[in-house]
């Protein structure tokens, strides 16, 4: 037994150096077996041609090569190449940055400019796929859109990895180019590993998309917006709506789909009235035009929320969707363009018609501006409302936070992590936000200016210089240089769904409900930030499964006919 039992050590041992010595793996083997099977759907080849200079981003360079090999070993259609930067084929295809990735270049005019981190790694799965099938995914608009093309389209999607909105504008523009090789081309540049490229096109704020170098738009855009953009080179909300009138897009093109429960808004609220729905007996299908998440996905660190001394928000808001995956359709980038209230609730997308028994109103609410003089002008140059989404341009530079309430100082102590000289501005004596986090920015030593209002952002004709703050005691005015302002004061609701229906609207814009999630119109409900209160997770989470049980009982029952059963 004591001889084995050394053996058996001895094994272990050798087991364990020789996965001590082995290259970790970029792809967790929890995924593997999910990976291979989805590119058995492959029909054509797709080339994954690597260029990297050992001189310069060193560690990007490692983790692209790796990544593209270890794709490469899941599937026989998926082959990889790896060549340096003063090559002749790098001449020939214009590539002067490492990393660069290139895929499939004998068909498409696709690439990366920095490894794809974080979910553009996911972004990249998907377009290798859609290569592979020769078909881009795009809406039969954006299909008639893109015919109408006559010129070429040099499209870049500047991104940063933690940015949970990047990946849904980088989608839009590999979609395009995968529909039109002839005229589109498209280029994923990660700012951060690209600063120099990100500086020239003065990137303050991700997802950034350029095209032919004149005409910038900021954000995520609907695929079709982004369609139009593209082709007309303008921003393009009317020309939509007018491409609709004319019938591009009639309705009785659209499928008509047979739902319990259409849910509108895919963060906590909406994600939970779907599982509570589902589980209840009725089928349902959220419907999202951003992104899955809300305003959780881009909150760094969740602390809060019972069962986790700390998550981050989107890893928090995966596991949720991941869950409601099980139980209901999730349709993300598919706003609701109308809603009809009859016999039934008919919700109108640009892709399908629902015909659902009830609706759940899970909208959120997005950030309030300050209203303060150039604000606006220097949107996405410099002031930012998502820390998460663009902290990463102002490393080592400086930045203000104004708020004082848990998102301000969240915001603030993140941009510290990541190597930001940060000062927080609040209107007020005091901070409102919870004990915990005015202890954690204190340890930090991070500078506070109280009792200070933002009279103005100044800048030059490029980029945010300083901001000008009011003093509330003495009224004078002073400038503080910054290189960003980061506004954390609150939300607005999104209600416009509601206005257009008509639902009752209390004095700050919020949907009134009564305690079980009910509007002012039968079969109709809200849950979440939409209704006001505390605005928290828990809360959000609480009001969706209310909603939804709400919405079966209602529906069983329908108290609002005559002679209704109780």
């Amino acid at each position: 037994m004591a001889l084995f039992g050394n053996d058996t050590k001895k094994k272990k041992a050798a087991k364990d150096a020789k996965a001590k010595d082995a290259p970790k793996r970029l792809i967790p083997e929890d995924n593997l077996a999910e990976l291979t099977k989805f590119f058995d759907g492959m029909q054509e080849p797709v080339e994954l041609l690597v260029f990297t200079d050992a001189d310069h981003n060193a560690p990007y360079n490692s983790f692209m090569e790796s990544l593209c090999r270890e794709l490469a070993e899941l599937a026989p259609k998926i082959t990889a190449r790896f060549l340096s930067l003063d090559s002749e084929e790098a001449k020939s295809h214009g590539v002067d940055f490492s990393p660069t990735l290139l895929l499939s270049p004998a068909r498409y005019h696709i690439r990366y400019l920095g490894a794809p981190l974080g979910e553009e790694a996911r972004t990249l799965i998907e377009t290798i796929m859609r290569l592979s099938l020769g078909k881009s995914g795009l809406t039969q608009i954006s299909r008639q859109l893109l015919q109408e093309l006559e010129e070429k389209r040099d499209v870049q999607v500047f991104v940063n990895p933690s940015c949970p909105y990047c990946p849904g504008q980088v989608g839009n523009a590999f979609r395009c180019a995968i529909e039109r090789p002839d005229l589109v081309s498209a280029v994923c540049v990660d700012a951060s590993q690209h600063p120099a490229l990100a500086e020239r096109f003065q990137v303050g704020s991700v997802p950034q998309t350029t095209i032919n170098e004149t005409f910038t738009t900021m954000g995520l855009l609907p695929e079709e917006r982004f369609a139009v953009e593209l082709v007309t080179l303008k921003h393009a909300e009317d020309l939509l709506a007018q491409q609709r009138a004319a019938g591009v897009a009639a309705p009785q093109g659209l499928e008509v789909r047979e739902v319990g429960v259409v849910v509108a808004g895919a963060g906590p609220a909406g994600l939970t009235a779907a599982i509570y729905a589902v589980r209840s007996g009725l089928t349902a299908v959220v419907l999202e035009k951003n992104v899955i998440g809300g305003q959780v996905a881009v909150t760094p660190v969740v602390e809060n929320y019972p069962g986790f001394a700390n998550v981050p928000g989107k890893r928090l808001m995966e596991m949720i969707a991941e869950q409601a995956r099980a139980y209901a359709e999730i349709h993300e980038g598919e706003g609701i363009d109308e809603v009809k209230v009859g016999r039934h609730i008919e919700i109108y997308t640009a892709k399908a018609v629902y015909v659902a028994k009830a609706l759940i109103l899970a909208t959120g609410a997005t950030w309030r501006k300050l209203g303060a003089p150039g604000e606006d002008r220097y949107f996405g140059f410099g002031v930012s409302y998502c820390s998460t989404c663009d902290g990463y341009l102002y490393r080592g530079k400086k930045a203000v936070v104004v708020g004082g309430g848990n998102t301000a100082l969240t915001d603030a102590l993140h941009l510290k992590n990541l190597g930001v000289d940060v000062t927080l501005v609040h209107r007020r004596p005091e901070f409102r936000a919870e004990k915990h986090l005015q202890d954690a920015v204190a340890k930090e030593g991070i500078a506070t200016i109280l009792g200070a209002t933002v009279a103005g952002i100044v800048g030059d004709e490029a980029k945010v210089t300083g901001v000008r703050l009011l003093d509330t005691a003495s009224g004078n005015e002073r400038d503080i240089p910054t290189d960003a302002v980061f506004v954390a004061i609150g939300l607005n609701p999104n209600t416009e769904i509601a206005q257009e229906l008509g639902l009752t609207i209390d004095a700050h814009g919020y949907i009134v409900t009564d305690p079980g999630k009910r509007t002012s119109i039968p079969r109709i409900y809200a849950a979440g930030d939409v209704t006001g209160g505390s605005q928290q997770i828990v809360n959000a989470v609480g009001d969706g499964s209310t909603a939804a049980l709400s919405a079966f009982e209602d529906i069983a029952n329908p108290y609002w006919k005559k002679g209704a059963v109780s």
